[in-house]
């Protein structure tokens, strides 16, 4: 075992307990936010889901303003405000001169402010971090069961939704045409989007919960163009940053949730210069399309 412990890949995780639950939530989270954020790119939705993780903040906060630093309260209350903040910039998008994403921007300015206002009026600086950052190095058994909860929902729900949703990213227009499964689809997708950024939080925090959605989407576009193998390599991607930037934060103490995220940020850029569809290699061919 003294091997194991020496060893700067797997030492840590053998020696402490937090390594290994910090793992085991990234773990989780990247099996359900990763595929989910090929969907959300796909439909053209990267920065509705930003706006999204911000705006599920108030509602966390006030979770926190009545039970302290309580999972379900900050979860149920996460859950509530990001539902709201997506249904309530879909009806100002239907019943006013305004578009979605314009809507939709001041709802998550609105959210962000109020929630920042909250944690920093009845918190204090540690709280605020912790609410903006996560704590995936603190992820205790309630945590880690929500994650793999959420996770598991998501798989199957993904599963269950997969044709309607694929032909809603293609043409939405004919899938409201020719099925009853539009609406389901959209909005289950929404709810699985506010449920993982919910779950995205506890790990990585407000600010950083999104990225394992994005990122590694964007990342995995490069190099295929196949919808399976895109979902495939997106989840690898995010379990592959989520471990490196969990071993490259314990040696250098840095803060874990940024650290994972600039993970997948450099792999982003790798792949942006030499992936075979980045810049430097890509020869655009008759037909770029995604194929399913």
């Amino acid at each position: 075992m003294a091997w194991l412990v020496g060893n700067p890949l797997l030492g840590p995780f053998a020696e402490f307990g937090f390594m290994r639950d910090a793992l085991l939530g990234c773990v989780a989270l990247s099996l359900s936010a990763a595929p989910l954020g090929v969907f959300l790119m796909l439909r053209r939705m990267s920065l509705t889901g930003d706006a999204m993780a911000h705006a599920i903040l108030p509602g966390a906060a006030i979770g926190y303003l009545v039970s302290g630093l309580s999972l379900t309260a900050m979860t149920i209350g996460g859950i509530a405000a990001g539902l709201t903040v997506a249904v309530g910039s879909g009806l100002v998008a239907r019943n006013t001169v305004l578009r979605e994403d314009t809507s939709l921007a001041a709802f998550y300015l609105l959210s962000l402010a109020l929630g920042v206002l909250i944690v920093s009026v009845r918190g204090n600086s540690v709280d605020l971090l912790h609410v903006l950052f996560g704590t995936v190095l603190a992820l205790d058994n309630a945590a880690l069961t929500l994650l793999g909860g959420i996770s598991a929902t998501t798989l199957v729900a993904l599963a269950l939704l997969y044709r309607p949703l694929v032909l809603e990213c293609l043409d939405p227009g004919f899938l409201r045409q020719v099925s009853r499964w539009s609406p389901v689809a959209h909005y289950g997708f929404l709810g699985l989007l506010v449920i993982n950024l919910v779950a995205g939080f506890h790990a990585l925090g407000t600010l950083m919960a999104v990225g394992i959605m994005v990122l590694p989407a964007a990342t995995a576009r490069f190099w295929v163009r196949r919808l399976g193998p895109l979902l495939l390599l997106a989840t690898a991607l995010a379990l592959l940053a989520c471990l490196s930037g969990l071993l490259i934060s314990y040696h250098a103490d840095w803060p874990t949730s940024p650290v994972i995220v600039l993970t997948l940020g450099a792999m982003y850029l790798l792949s942006l210069l030499f992936a075979p569809q980045g810049a430097l290699r890509h020869q655009r061919p008759a037909s770029s399309h995604l194929q399913a």
